[in-house]
């Protein structure tokens, strides 16, 4: 299911948090109430046997290191200033069959230009091409240069798990199925958080559970949960709930 929670009342919680299949990071300095949602919520779950850790880290001194940072079950690529002592700490309570590697990037905010799940990802169009190895290699992705909604940065626009994804609500029919038939996944054109294009700043999510900031209303809550599968609802649903909001509002 999707959770909503907020990180020192701000409903940006994708800034402050990546979650993956194998583990989650969380920013330090926030509240116990935020880092709570996430440990309770993964307190004992197994996962291929074995328990997700939370871990409490900066980057680069930084906060915001769902912007700086990303990755997926099997690896994780931070910018090039993270220190020494932050990369030591990181790779430390990851599981051990997860990669860490720091990356030389002129767009150094990685979670900005980069979306990803287990088997794909979207990356700026101006990426080097020495990181879009390194994303390769670390991450065990394909990767195809995009951009959403005719913006370059991808990793902000869209989120998606293995099974489903959100991206720019301005995106038109025709790149929801070219992106749906490249990623081979289910998706839709939404918002978070009120109407918020942002999409990463809000939701973080893995194959079965999101966590939507605070803000976030029941009818983009729905069609979250319904497109990532999280619950009994099926991707067919949300045609039929998007529909029943507009015709509420009209009216």
């Amino acid at each position: 299911m999707a959770l909503r929670t907020e990180f020192e009342n701000s409903s940006d919680i994708g800034v402050f948090a990546i979650l993956t299949n194998s583990y989650c990071l969380t920013a330090i300095g926030g509240s116990e109430a935020f880092y709570s949602v996430f440990e309770s919520e993964f307190a004992g779950q197994d996962n291929n046997s074995s328990v997700i850790p939370v871990v409490h880290t900066s980057i680069g001194g930084c906060r915001i290191i769902g912007r700086l940072a990303v990755g997926n079950r099997h690896g994780l690529l931070v910018p090039s200033n993270t220190t020494d002592l932050e990369l030591q700490h990181i790779r430390n309570a990851l599981p051990d069959n997860v990669q860490i590697q720091r990356v030389e990037e002129r767009l150094s905010a990685l979670g900005n230009v980069i979306a990803c799940n287990d088997y794909v990802a979207l990356i700026h169009p101006d990426l080097d091409r020495e990181t879009e190895n390194i994303i390769k290699d670390v991450l065990k992705v394909e990767v195809y240069r995009q951009t959403i909604a005719g913006n370059s940065l991808v990793g902000a626009y869209s989120v998606f798990n293995n099974q489903g994804g959100v991206i720019h609500p301005k995106a038109t029919a025709q790149e929801l199925d070219e992106l749906s038939s490249l990623l081979q996944i289910p998706l839709v054109a939404g918002t978070v958080n009120r109407g918020s294009e942002l999409l990463a700043a809000g939701i973080v999510v893995n194959d079965w559970t999101a966590f939507c900031g605070i803000t976030t209303t029941s009818t983009e809550l729905s069609v979250i949960e319904s497109i990532f599968k999280l619950n009994s609802n099926q991707p067919s649903k949300i045609t039929s709930e998007l529909r029943a909001s507009l015709i509420e509002s009209m009216t």
